[in-house]
């Protein structure tokens, strides 16, 4: 059996209500910095997957107890999941859903300024490249090769649940205000813990 066959994978919204009102767990909300001063679970620690991707051992360091994470669906949560067992935090579970679950479940939520979360701005950005590249291919007919190519990493997304756009438009400044340094996500991490 793998590590990762033996972790726990998810929690649902009535399950993970009750373990924040106990204080049981640390909410680990792996958003972009934008994404969660947007809405966001009280009383969660935003620690974003980019982050966690570059540095899970430090990070790991300062996890001493259950995790519950956390994103907009589940897909980047998984792969938090997967990166911090890969270092020895096993303790943990996904919130089936991710925010939008928890939303329609009408948990709490301390809201801020909205913003579009990063998958809403991958749909976008995705959509906008096929339907302009197809209005091009009238003029410039290989056009239709950039359209194919979109289609082909969306494809290759979903199949290896990563995203290369979503990678680049993280790095963006929209998605950047706010960003946590790996120090300032270890200094959360302790003080949580405290």
């Amino acid at each position: 059996m793998t590590i990762e066959s033996s972790l726990p994978q998810s929690i649902d919204s009535a399950r993970l209500e009750q373990m924040r009102i106990e204080g049981k767990a640390l909410l680990l909300d792996v958003r972009t910095a934008a994404e969660f001063e947007s809405a966001h679970i009280p009383g969660s620690v935003n620690v974003p997957l980019a982050l966690i991707e570059k540095h899970p051992e430090d990070l790991s360091a300062h996890i001493n107890e259950e995790i519950i994470i956390i994103c907009r669906s589940g897909a980047r949560a998984q792969r938090a999941q997967k990166l911090l067992a890969g270092v020895g935090v096993l303790d943990t579970s996904v919130l089936t859903g991710g925010i939008e679950a928890w939303k329609s479940a009408q948990g709490a939520i301390k809201a801020g300024p909205t913003r579009w979360d990063l998958e809403r701005q991958v749909r976008l950005v995705a959509g906008s490249l096929v339907l302009s590249s197809i209005a091009l291919s009238a003029v410039a007919p290989k056009a239709k090769y950039v359209a194919g190519a979109i289609g082909g990493g969306l494809s290759f997304a979903a199949l290896s649940n990563t995203c290369a756009m979503g990678a680049a438009l993280q790095k963006l400044p929209y998605n950047r205000q706010g960003e946590v340094s790996l120090k300032e996500a270890q200094v959360r991490l302790r003080q949580h813990n405290a």
